[in-house]
């Protein structure tokens, strides 16, 4: 957990990402944490459904790189402007979205946050925009990507790092797990390749290729 001396630092390690083709009322914040020692209460609280810790925890074991969770940010940004959300809210959805089917389920067990198995964490922050309707009994404010910043790191006991390609590849990821969730066991000529960087571009095309076809 970042100290209050170290706030002003560990705020610049939570990337804000306008994507492509969305709309810029959605505003997308996006941090990763090493070695979280509270795992157990993070899930609690998601399970909970406190609004507070309505984040995407994602499991970085299971990511290979920085386009896979923005691929899955987009498509859940997508699905939730059009109305169609088969899960809570965008956050579930991005989890889902990093899936190459659809089984719900076994989708947040093996993307989300588990505490045997989530040591490091890459946590998504959705802004979505307000509705168009309000009341005169509304008091909420709007929440701000500095009141996330200053919540995630309040809450998540866990090192702030670069959420980088170089980061993930350098440990984070086990391959055995990403073989195994998109099915490359099997494609030999992924194996063969023994330029390590071209092995994981296009074990990433693959993985890609494996979330685009989820809703096919």
């Amino acid at each position: 957990m970042a100290s209050p001396s170290d706030s002003q630092t560990a705020s610049s390690l939570i990337e804000t990402i306008q994507l492509e083709h969305v709309p810029s009322s959605y505003t997308v914040l996006v941090g990763l944490f090493k070695d979280v020692s509270n795992a157990e209460f993070l899930q609690q609280q998601l399970l909970g459904r406190n609004s507070e810790y309505e984040y995407a925890f994602i499991d970085a074991s299971s990511v290979i790189s920085r386009i896979q969770v923005l691929a899955a940010v987009y498509k859940a940004i997508t699905i939730h402007m059009s109305g169609s959300m088969k899960t809570p809210n965008v956050h579930s959805e991005i989890v889902c979205s990093l899936s190459p089917n659809n089984n719900i389920s076994e989708a947040y067990r093996r993307f989300g946050i588990t505490p045997s198995s989530s040591k490091h964490l890459i946590i998504v922050k959705v802004l979505t925009p307000l509705p168009a309707i309000t009341t005169t009994t509304t008091s909420s404010s709007p929440l701000t990507p500095q009141a996330v910043h200053q919540h995630l790191f309040a809450n998540v006991k866990g090192t702030p790092t670069p959420f980088t390609d170089e980061v993930l590849q350098s440990g984070l990821t086990d391959w055995a797990k990403v073989r195994k969730y998109y099915k490359l066991n099997g494609v030999g000529w992924l194996d063969s390749i023994k330029d390590e960087s071209l092995r994981r571009r296009e074990a990433e095309v693959l993985v890609l290729g494996s979330m685009a076809l989820r809703s096919l």
